[in-house]
């Protein structure tokens, strides 16, 4: 695989807007259960959220349309994956999110990347991802072989199998 020559070097994931069928839902579910903060609903009622310091990670687009993503309805967003500081955390939001009735739809560690997270749907049927340990490209450009990815299907496995601290 080849890599195209552009000017544009992405920094950090900026933000992500998306469409929801109920806004007031979806903005105590981002408040609320993630803990993110409200900054500003516009003229439209688009409603922006933040969790640092930028003035939206999150915006939350309101559609006249009641079906959930992904039935049948076109193209969808997959997922959109936000990284939390330790692994300690993670279980903690897993936990967290299961007592306020979130299912959790996939957790452990897929493999490219070797982050370990955990997968759920917002209230919209939306995918998200909270991860921790995500591999970083050094300055030759290689990530880590297949042969190291050592995947697991739930957190407590992924830390029962370490990667190897280097490759």
């Amino acid at each position: 695989m080849t890599t195209a020559t552009t000017p544009i070097k992405v920094k950090k994931l900026g933000h992500f807007v998306y469409e929801v069928s109920d806004i007031e839902r979806s903005t105590r579910f981002w408040t609320n259960l993630l803990g993110f903060h409200f900054s500003d609903r516009n003229e439209p009622g688009m409603v922006f959220l933040h969790n640092a310091t930028d003035h939206h990670s999150i915006a939350l687009v309101p559609s006249k349309h009641k079906q959930l993503a992904g039935a049948d309805s076109g193209l969808r967003v997959h997922h959109l994956a936000m990284e939390v500081d330790t692994i300690e955390t993670l279980f903690k939001a897993r936990d967290y999110l299961r007592e306020h009735g979130v299912a959790i739809t996939y957790e452990g560690r897929r493999g490219p990347g070797g982050n370990i997270g955990i997968e759920f749907k917002d209230p919209d049927g939306y995918t998200f991802e909270l991860y921790v340990d995500m591999d970083q490209i050094g300055t030759d450009g290689k990530a880590r072989p297949a042969d190291q990815w050592s995947r697991a299907t739930t957190l407590e496995e992924a830390l029962e199998k370490p990667l190897p601290a280097g490759w």
